[in-house]
């Protein structure tokens, strides 16, 4: 099910993408929403102080991803940022079995072979621990309300947010740049790629986020949104679906967010 997800051979629109000056690589694919909308899909690759990998958001686990990977270190952890971005944790747990899950609550259900190390759940929203090497660079809040129910984590030494649906930065012009395929093609791509942009005042991209991922409970989505604007300096996005935002990142999660400071 999860190949059908993806535009083409895995192994010939793959884009690997080590970012300068960090220790954090971008596996970059195509990917189509309901199979129609282009919104691109990215796995984060951050090599760890000790020397240990932890994978976000797992994609398709090539020669050449594999070959990356054993470059850089052992895979350590292996995190699913939400109930959506899980289809591939199958196939790394079987490649890694050394290798801790990382999830929101709802998620080992959906995998119940598997065991998983670290599980989120309300209870502790802000930094819930992992391990004493995982906490030490990373940061994380977890929004329960969000309906994918995204944890979204801040890598201190590099500044980096890395995120799975929280924020898109449509459209998908790196993830889409082997594919032969124009990321902005498409009716309904040009239409949700307008939403979920980080253009202008991105107030469509508010309205997403005011009346749909944070209509469960938006008193608890604007503390956490406050929790990450006090305490994470951030200068990079890393998101799944669309472009890199290389610098700026604090400004941009600001002006997402504005509505929920100003209301609460």
């Amino acid at each position: 099910m999860a190949s059908k997800l993806f535009t083409g051979d895995p192994e010939k629109v793959l884009v690997i993408r080590d970012i300068p000056n960090t220790p954090i690589t971008t596996l970059n694919v195509p990917f189509l929403r309901f199979g129609r909308i282009k919104i691109g899909g990215r796995a984060t690759l951050v090599k760890l102080q000790t020397g240990n990998v932890a994978v976000f958001s797992p994609v398709a686990l090539t020669a050449e991803v594999k070959a990356k990977v054993k470059a850089m270190g052992p895979i350590k952890y292996i995190v699913a940022p939400d109930v959506e971005h899980h289809l591939l944790v199958d196939a790394w747990a079987k490649e890694f079995p050394q290798a801790e899950l990382v999830g929101p609550e709802g998620l080992p259900e959906k995998h119940a072979h598997l065991k998983f190390s670290h599980v989120y759940t309300a209870k502790v929203k802000t930094d819930m621990p992992v391990t004493t090497e995982f906490d030490q660079e990373f940061s994380s809040e977890y929004f329960p309300m969000h309906p994918n129910k995204e944890i979204v984590f801040f890598h201190k030494p590099t500044r980096t947010m890395i995120e799975a649906d929280l924020l898109f930065n449509l459209p998908a012009t790196e993830q889409f740049s082997k594919s032969g395929v124009d990321a902005q093609s498409g009716i309904l791509t040009k239409l949700f790629g307008g939403i979920m942009n980080t253009r202008g005042d991105m107030v469509w991209q508010k309205r997403f986020l005011w009346y749909a991922a944070s209509k469960g409970d938006r008193a608890g989505f604007a503390e956490s949104a406050k929790k990450i604007k006090s305490s994470w300096d951030v200068e990079r996005i890393i998101p799944c679906h669309g472009d890199v935002i290389e610098t700026g990142g604090k400004s941009i999660f600001d002006k997402a967010m504005a509505w929920f400071y100003e209301k609460y």
